[in-house]
């Protein structure tokens, strides 16, 4: 029996509905990351798998809908990208739920704190109270980090089941990011086991050295994790049993109240 023409920028194994552009488009989107804001073409093309060609065609679109700006060599994102994970989470409730918490903690504990999401590999800072910069790095809403070297994106893998963890670990190339950082697939394992078992992540100079960053899960009413809320402090003021004791009581209860007015959102929206 003969097979049915697809239409043009479709995939066959994927149904007559599936727009095969559509899906090289956001691959473009992301493959851009806090490690590699700025690209080429040609690393573009690499990163995604596209030919030069392809990859100018999508890029120069993206650019002409403000998602992406150019210097002529080398490509960027734009703030407007944003609008598209941000859409989601903001029609949740989450950062307007969850930046008076963050306010009332980082007056309390006297530290930065943020929850993010989990976006593709990445964490997506979606609220954040800053008191000081302690990384070289500015952070704020829409600033992105690999998930496995920050306690925000340990504790939503952590929650991930072992399908999904071992399909993430099988495509995310652990780098190394400063001497501390866990770049052994089994170590990291372990380590997302023990964040499961005791319900938050510390993550010692990992992601940058002199910070240390303590994290704690936001469930939605079903038991999920959905989102994670942290405090970071500088090596040099808190050992790792002054981020335990001083923080972490503080930190959970921050996590607790989010997750009950979430609920409350929830139940308002639902009608009940």
């Amino acid at each position: 029996m003969p097979v049915e023409p697809q239409p043009a920028g479709t995939d066959p194994d994927r149904g007559p509905h599936f727009v095969q552009s559509l899906e090289r488009g956001l691959l473009v989107i992301r493959a851009f990351s806090a490690e590699h804001p700025s690209m080429t073409l040609s690393d573009v093309a690499r990163e995604t798998d596209l030919t030069r060609a392809a990859a100018r065609r999508f890029l120069l679109t993206l650019a002409d809908l403000g998602y992406v700006r150019t210097d002529g060599r080398l490509f960027s994102l734009t703030p407007r990208v944003l609008e598209l994970g941000y859409a989601y989470v903001a029609s949740a409730g989450l950062p307007d739920v969850a930046q008076p918490h963050l306010e009332d903690l980082s007056a309390r504990v006297r530290e930065s704190a943020s929850v993010s999401v989990l976006e593709g590999d990445d964490v997506l800072y979606v609220a954040r109270v800053a008191t000081s910069r302690i990384m070289t790095v500015g952070i704020r809403v829409g600033t992105r980090f690999p998930a496995v070297a920050t306690s925000m994106g340990r504790v939503l893998l952590a929650d991930r089941d072992e399908a999904e963890l071992e399909a993430f670990l099988a495509r995310t190339r652990l780098e190394q990011l400063t001497r501390f950082t866990i770049t052994d697939p089994q170590e990291l394992r372990v380590e997302l086991r023990r964040v499961r078992e005791r319900g938050y992540a510390i993550v010692d100079q990992e992601l940058e050295e002199g910070l240390r960053s303590l994290a704690a899960p936001i469930r939605d009413t079903t038991g999920k994790v959905i989102a994670a809320a942290n405090v970071s402090a500088h090596a040099n003021r808190s050992s790792i049993e002054d981020v335990r004791r001083d923080l972490l009581p503080a930190l959970l209860e921050t996590a607790s109240r989010i997750e009950s007015d979430l609920a409350s959102v929830s139940r308002r929206d639902a009608g009940l």
